[in-house]
């Protein structure tokens, strides 16, 4: 619920670089959407962030996507997909 007051969100200093991710694997049950980010640099790779949402939120990320999309598009041109990944990813434990 939002009754219009404003959210100070902070940014921990440990995360404030960022992690790069190459690579994406998305799963999900009925209750939620697991988006796992790696980076990919065969013969291996690791998870750099692991992203859990509800149903709901996932419609509303796919939204912000595609408006980001549009709006990066009409700033500096098509973006070209890349090429999907030749290399079968699997979880391996640890």
């Amino acid at each position: 619920m939002n009754d219009g007051t404003n959210i100070e969100v902070r940014m921990p200093d440990d995360m404030q670089a960022g992690v790069f991710a190459n690579n994406m694997v998305v799963s999900h049950t009925k209750e939620e959407f697991v988006l796992d980010f790696m980076m990919v640099a065969p013969p291996t790779g690791t998870v750099t962030s692991r992203v859990i949402v509800t149903p709901g939120h996932m419609k509303r990320i796919l939204a912000a996507f595609k408006e980001n999309v549009t709006r990066y598009e009409k700033a500096h041109g098509k973006i070209e997909a890349g090429p999907a990944p030749k290399q079968k990813l699997g979880f391996q434990p640890e």
